[in-house]
């Protein structure tokens, strides 16, 4: 049986240590590379993987995950072919996934097929950042009641006495963004991360997950020191583009073993 998200940050926090979580968008670099990434990740040591549904209008996304989508949906991605993925990888891996996405390709598949066909194809989990909690209650009482741990956002900008409100109906764990704007890999790492997330983690009982940014073993060991967990997206996905899967692969176990060292 597939571990569940909570398992996977579960085994790293019973041995001292802190959950890898890789960003990489599905169909990228090209149409065939979804399956081989996902297998260089797992055995690079990823505790939960992020895979990024492709979508037009990324507004979250900075320049380097802007980019892997546009290539990715000219490719021909599709909702379908990326559950097709983590379906082929579930035959050989119990790594969970978390499907990465905006609303609008979930709602143009059908939210309750795409919920049914999600689960079915293996995936643990599901990040929308365009849902903030309370925008649409109907929907995110559709997500809560499926078999999707549904991924809550908390930002810098959150106040302490609203993250308890914002993590509502989440599981799995709380992602934290680390800092304010769009992704991308940065220099240094916000001075009062670690202050930030004790408040975060005071409010939840949830693993905390830190990501935005982080682009280095060296930053991925410094958030490892105060986070349950560290999430590395744009980074990757420009190694992945530089040097192919083996680079992809090589760049994860070095976070790892920057945050075990």
């Amino acid at each position: 049986m597939t571990p569940s998200i909570s398992d996977a940050f579960r085994r790293r926090a019973d041995a001292g240590q802190s959950a890898l979580v890789p960003y990489v968008t599905a169909g990228f670099p090209g149409p065939d590379d979804t399956l081989p990434v996902l297998h260089a990740l797992a055995e690079a040591g990823a505790d939960v993987v992020e895979l990024g549904i492709p979508f037009s209008d990324p507004l979250a996304d900075g320049p380097t995950i802007q980019r892997s989508s546009f290539r990715s949906l000219q490719a021909g991605t599709t909702v379908a072919s990326v559950l097709e993925a983590v379906r082929d990888f579930r035959a050989q891996h119990d790594t969970p996934v978390v499907l990465f996405t905006y609303l609008n390709p979930a709602l143009r598949y059908g939210m309750d097929r795409f919920l049914e066909d999600a689960a079915e194809a293996g995936a643990q989990g599901l990040l929308l950042t365009d849902l903030p909690t309370g925008a649409d209650e109907e929907l995110e009482e559709r997500i809560a009641g499926s078999a999707l741990d549904l991924i809550r956002l908390v930002a810098p900008t959150t106040p302490a006495r609203r993250i308890a409100a914002v993590a509502r109906g989440g599981r799995g764990f709380l992602y934290y963004i680390s800092r304010t704007g769009v992704t991308g890999a940065r220099a240094e790492l916000s001075a009062h991360l670690a202050d930030e997330v004790a408040v975060v983690k005071d409010a939840v009982d949830l693993p905390v997950a830190v990501g935005f940014g982080i682009s280095t073993p060296e930053q991925a060991r410094l958030v490892a020191e105060v986070a349950d967990g560290v999430v590395v997206g744009s980074a990757l996905v420009q190694a992945l583009d530089e040097g192919g899967v083996e680079a992809a692969g090589a760049f994860v176990a070095d976070l790892r073993a920057g945050m075990d060292g």
